[in-house]
């Protein structure tokens, strides 16, 4: 069964990704506003958290390496063994993340994987105690895959987020049931600066949101909390025929 997906993201006034580029405020400082986030983070209570490639290499800063013995390889599934943290999960169709032993401190990895990615990427990821689900297609079904973290990984409840294109995927697919944008006293107002959702033909008819409530927080930040739904002409659906034809890179 497909878990609950809660987008969560913070921006600035005028939709921005990166708080390294925001301005400043009487109200808190970026270190403030991370707190934040990480305070409606840690009460979402989810089982894992998902960002896509951009995001996961800035955060496992890891090379590739050869296994020091043989491994032996299973597709389509991997499970490590399992830790007492949640699941950091990662989109990385074409199999270029790599990972130090041990996961991300507390959390356990799951990666994402498209079809074509080879065996010798799959042994390292194992050799490092990292679980992955491989998809019978050259791009990552989305919605099939959720369905599998489900089931096999007991994860009921995810955190999206980001990156843009990871966001616009799941949102244009249909996958997104709620959104948590946290908005910072800040901008950031560069030109051609990529924004929290991105999607390659837009979202105008692919969803609805309804204002679930708007929250004040501490140093200024903002909290509006939406409902996602489908478009006027669609009943809710399990599935997701609106999926991508071709995987973003993440």
């Amino acid at each position: 069964m497909k878990p609950k997906v809660t987008l969560l993201m913070i921006t600035s006034v005028d939709g921005r990704l990166h708080p390294s580029r925001f301005t400043s405020s009487p109200d808190g400082t970026r270190r403030d506003w991370s707190a934040q986030y990480e305070n409606i983070h840690q009460t979402l209570e989810a089982e894992a958290w998902l960002v896509g490639r951009v995001t996961m290499a800035e955060m496992s800063r890891a090379g590739p390496h050869v296994p020091s013995e043989a491994v032996e390889v299973e597709r389509p599934l991997h499970i490590a063994e399992r830790g007492d943290g949640t699941y950091a999960i990662a989109l990385d169709p074409l199999g270029k993340l790599h990972f130090k032993p041990g996961g991300l401190g507390d959390d356990q990895v799951i990666v994402l994987l498209g079809r074509d990615v080879p065996d010798s990427h799959l042994a390292e990821l194992t050799a490092d105690g990292v679980s992955y689900v491989v998809s019978e297609k050259a791009d990552i079904d989305i919605a099939a895959t959720l369905d599998i973290l489900g089931r096999e990984f007991g994860i009921r409840h995810l955190v999206l987020e980001g990156g843009a294109g990871t966001n616009g995927a799941f949102l244009a697919a249909g996958l997104v049931d709620e959104m948590r944008i946290l908005v910072a006293p800040a901008v950031d107002g560069g030109e051609n600066v990529q924004g929290i959702v991105a999607y390659r033909d837009g979202l105008a008819g692919k969803l609805r949101l309804r204002l679930i409530a708007a929250d004040t927080l501490d140093h200024g930040v903002v909290q509006l909390h939406y409902a996602v739904l489908p478009p006027e002409d669609r009943a809710p659906r399990a599935d997701a025929t609106d999926a991508p034809s071709q995987t973003p890179d993440y």
